[in-house]
């Protein structure tokens, strides 16, 4: 329980013709609430909130979030086809409905305290007005491959300009599918081709596999966008090829996302058996595998539902995984020959062989000088997500995380009063359940640190809601934030249009139009 201790510093008496003055000290234990403001509306924001609220009975919470809409990655991340992966969003929903919580949907924190703009606030106001404050705001762009042709090329193709796209952010495709506004523009090529390449072995990369192979009816009962749905429906897309620089027993992906792909409706599994049985049958293999039963788990899945690529049938669909390739170029309209029959194809990747080094655990790819061309429409990167800096926070920008020690952030010694959880803090690694631990960890940090008195200087509140509310009317936040009312009010709308077309939800995908809904609702 948080405490302010009250020091009266002295009293002097006076009896008659004597005077006595003494100098003493009274404590008086006062209860004092404490008021923190979290940056970012996601599962690491509103879990390190419901952490807060349950272990500090005299805390407020102002979450801050630049959409309108909360849930983050949970919403605008999460694969269509997952719902249950979704269903934390009603334990968000109760931590927004708490009493002392209050969510400011639809603010931007960034930029220095000159910026006057309304919607925004400086870290520093945040911070000049609250006890502490809690960055979550996790990981908005993505690694890049550094490779010549990466961002495409413009084609003369007759009297028009054809747009050739290199590599697509598999995090933007996985946005575009799931309704974020600023994605809602992106470029795709999914009819002049009917292959699709996508770099990287991890989860992210097999929903994109799942989605772009998946029978467009099985999608159309889920929360999958409209225009998304439209767009796949009229993809040419039957074969997808994901490549990783190293073997099979380092791939990022779980045994979960791995074994959905087998249940596919007419997708046949590929990848080289062979390669697979040496790096599982070798000794060093066998007893990684005999250490690691979620991997081993795996395995059997591939060797059960996989073929090679000689034996593969082309009348169906196909996921391949590739292995022990890094990619070096992109090639426009090159001519290509498949079966004797000689096309020209949009884009022709261009990979190095690897070979690996070391124990399974920990190998590593060493290039070799073999290389391998494969065609595709268009490529997805997908190897990782990065956090960018705030102004007023440190950063550090070799790991693309804010500096911290469990959660309390460091700038030459710790930075009294402001944490950090989530992918901002640890790197974009982990599922759902990891950010919430992760929270907590943070949230607990924090608790401590109000219960030791660390939080205040000289155990006093830096401020009040009243004067709280002063800055945010000062800034004009208040003006255009989106509270916690709005945002149910929006969902109800969503709800409703989805349930007119069979779906659980239907995604508004522009912000001015979440806004002119939630006034017209008001």
């Amino acid at each position: 329980m948080a405490t302010t201790v009250l020091r009266v510093r002295s009293k002097t008496w006076s009896f008659g013709i004597f005077a006595t003055s003494r100098r003493f000290s009274i404590c008086r234990i006062v209860e004092r609430e404490n008021n923190i403001a979290v940056v970012g509306g996601g599962a690491a924001g509103f879990y390190t909130a419901a952490r807060i609220l349950y272990k500090s009975k005299n805390t407020n919470i102002d979450i801050f979030e630049k959409l309108p809409t909360p849930h983050g990655l949970v919403r605008y991340g999460v694969a269509p086809d997952h719902p249950e992966v979704k269903n934390c969003m009603s334990k968000f929903d109760e931590v927004a409905s708490n009493e002392r919580v209050r969510f400011f949907g639809n603010v931007q924190v960034g930029g220095t305290s000159d910026d006057h703009q309304p919607g925004h606030l400086s870290l520093d106001s945040l911070r000049s007005v609250y006890d502490s404050v809690v960055l979550s705001y996790g990981a908005s762009k993505d690694r890049r491959l550094n490779i010549p042709g990466e961002d495409g090329k413009t084609v003369k193709s007759g009297d028009k300009n054809d747009n050739r796209l290199g590599v697509v952010s598999a995090r933007q495709f996985v946005a575009w599918y799931n309704g974020l506004p600023e994605a809602q523009d992106l470029e795709l090529d999914l009819e002049s081709y009917d292959k699709i390449i996508i770099i990287g072995h991890g989860n992210v990369a097999l929903d994109c596999a799942r989605i772009l192979l998946t029978d467009i009816d099985s999608l159309a009962s889920t929360d999958i966008t409209e225009k998304a749905l439209e767009k796949l429906s009229r993809s040419k897309i039957r074969h997808v090829e994901i490549v990783g620089r190293r073997g099979p027993l380092q791939v990022s992906f779980t045994t979960k996302e791995l074994r959905e792909m087998t249940k596919l409706k007419d997708v046949q599994i590929i990848c080289d058996r062979q390669l697979l049985e040496n790096e599982c049958q070798s000794t060093a293999g066998q007893e990684y595998l005999k250490n690691s039963r979620a991997l081993k788990r795996m395995m059997d899945i591939l060797f059960k539902h996989s073929v090679n690529s000689e034996d593969a049938s082309r009348d169906l669909k196909s996921f391949k995984l590739s292995f022990l390739k890094s990619p070096v170029e992109i090639l426009f309209d090159q001519k290509w020959s498949d079966n004797g029959n000689v096309n020209v194809v949009p884009q022709l990747f261009k990979f190095r062989i690897n070979r690996l080094e070391g124990p399974p655990e920990s190998a590593k790819a060493i290039s070799t000088d073999i290389f391998t061309e494969i065609p595709c429409a268009m490529a997805l990167r997908s190897i990782g997500y990065v956090s960018t800096p705030l102004e007023g926070a440190p950063f550090d920008k070799q790991r693309n995380i804010v500096p911290n020690i469990a959660g309390r952030v460091i700038d030459n010694g710790v930075v009294p009063g402001l944490y950090v959880s989530g992918w901002v803090k640890r790197g974009p690694v982990g599922v759902i359940a990891t950010t919430m631990q992760d929270a907590y960890r943070t949230a607990d940090a924090l608790v401590m640190d109000i219960n030791n008195g660390h939080i205040a200087a000289d155990n006093m509140p830096k401020s009040s809601r009243s004067a709280i509310d002063q800055m945010l009317e000062k800034t004009r936040v208040t003006q255009s934030r989106v509270t916690n009312e709005d945002w149910k009010r929006l969902e109800e709308f969503e709800i409703e249009k989805g349930y007119q077309v069979g779906k659980p939800r239907e995604k508004v995908t522009d912000v001015q139009e979440m806004l002119n809904i939630i006034r017209n609702t008001a």
